[in-house]
């Protein structure tokens, strides 16, 4: 009875598939890091942030991923060829994605070899000594695996991967926010719309929105479904692998905030990076329940560093012919520079958390030309006849718009602020 259980779970995951990529590009350290840090400084003020920015993803997870399905073709490939100035906006939102994912890894990559070290220094004090080159030689074997498995692997082999890491994080952060829930009522009142006046509230604020409406999330996902071989007759479960994908992706982000909100908020002590929550979080909630919590921050790095190495040679072909090929000369090429710019951070030794923040700021810009695009596309009737936008998702195109675009200002303001 267990086994089949079991077994049912695994194919369920299996089922959301292209989903599973789209949490493992949108849930990663940066993102732990934003949660705990807003969660930690701001308690639940923020909670209405992150509903709007999972509302809106699902929306043009929806958007992005009916396109695919119906026309069989992808979203840079698509943009290049059919809109007006196509080839100038499709290159802006490569180059955006790819500067801002690879920003993005050699945070996370410092990170997880961070989460690897403290984990081993909670169990086993003084087992190893020399921060430095321990957490840089943990961070070298990670991404030559990661790489490896790359250039060995079909889209099939990264999915099950990619399922197992999203499935510890989750149920990691859910296991930790029970250890530490807050009042429900406050939990409802960080549903009512503010933002803190406190330095660095519009930066988080802009962050949230950076983490949760990812742009690579959207572009990337209908190479995807074509990478799965869903065409016009998945339309019903291309619908339902977005809406598991959004829940999900709130489910382990609130999980994340409210664990920070509970354990540290009304102790009055603020974290300037996730494994802070080590030393914060253990009187509290005890030795195995920080492991837990820490195991969850490994599993979202972890997650994150698979998509994002595969996020440039997959645009870039995407740009060239719409073909999802991780077997060609350029992916193992791309990849590999990749790597090279991932280990940046753990070989000069720097914290990467402000950089994290920064990076995911730097994701909004990006964001209203992606919006716009899917709009133009998803409305044209030669390609999508029946399946043509309806009212319902251009009004809720409309709304990611226009929050997008405040989003963007706040995140100017709050860049300039910053430096």
């Amino acid at each position: 009875m267990k086994t089949k259980f079991i077994k049912r779970i695994w194919l369920l995951l299996l089922s959301v598939g292209p989903g599973i990529f789209c949490i493992g590009y949108t849930i990663g350290t940066g993102s732990v890091t934003s949660m705990a840090k807003a969660g930690s400084e701001f308690g639940t003020q923020l909670l209405w942030v992150l509903v709007i920015s999972v509302l809106f993803a699902w929306l043009l997870m929806e958007a992005y991923g009916r396109y695919a399905v119906v026309t069989g073709e992808t979203a840079i490939h698509s943009i290049r060829k059919k809109i007006k100035y196509g080839n100038i906006l499709a290159i802006f939102i490569v180059t955006g994605v790819v500067i801002g994912q690879w920003n993005s890894l050699s945070g996370i990559l410092g990170l997880s070899a961070n989460a690897i070290y403290e984990l081993i220094q909670l169990f086993f004090p003084g087992a190893v000594s020399g921060n430095y080159w321990v957490v840089l030689g943990i961070a070298i074997f990670l991404i030559v695996t990661l790489y490896g498995l790359l250039l060995v692997g079909k889209y099939s082999f990264f999915e099950k991967i990619l399922i197992v890491f999203v499935t510890f994080m989750g149920v990691s952060f859910l296991i930790s926010m029970f250890i530490v829930l807050p009042d429900p009522s406050e939990i409802v009142a960080g549903l009512k719309p503010s933002i803190p006046k406190a330095p660095g509230g519009k930066l988080m604020v802009a962050a949230f929105v950076g983490t949760t409406m990812a742009a690579p999330t959207f572009v990337v996902r209908p190479l995807l479904m074509k990478g799965k071989g869903w065409g016009k007759e998945h339309t019903k479960e291309q619908s339902r692998d977005a809406l598991i994908s959004a829940i999900l992706m709130f489910i382990i982000s609130a999980s994340i905030l409210l664990t920070a909100t509970g354990a540290l908020f009304h102790e009055g002590k603020v974290i300037h990076k996730v494994l802070d929550m080590v030393s914060t979080l253990e009187p509290v909630a005890g030795k195995f329940a920080v492991a837990i919590f820490v195991i969850g921050t490994l599993s979202a790095g972890l997650s994150s560093i698979f998509p994002i190495l595969m996020v440039a040679p997959l645009l870039i072909a995407d740009y060239k012919n719409g073909e999802f090929d991780t077997n060609s000369k350029q992916f193992k090429i791309l990849t590999g520079i990749a790597v090279l710019f991932g280990l940046l951070i753990p070989i000069i030794g720097a914290n990467p958390i402000v950089a994290q923040i920064a990076t995911q700021v730097a994701n909004v810009f990006v964001l209203p030309f992606v919006i716009g695009a899917i709009a133009y596309l998803v409305n044209n009737k030669r390609d999508m006849g029946s399946h043509k936008a309806g009212v319902v998702l251009n009004i809720g195109l409309l709304s990611a718009f226009v929050f997008s675009c405040f989003i963007a200002y706040n995140g100017i303001i709050a860049l300039t602020e910053l430096f």
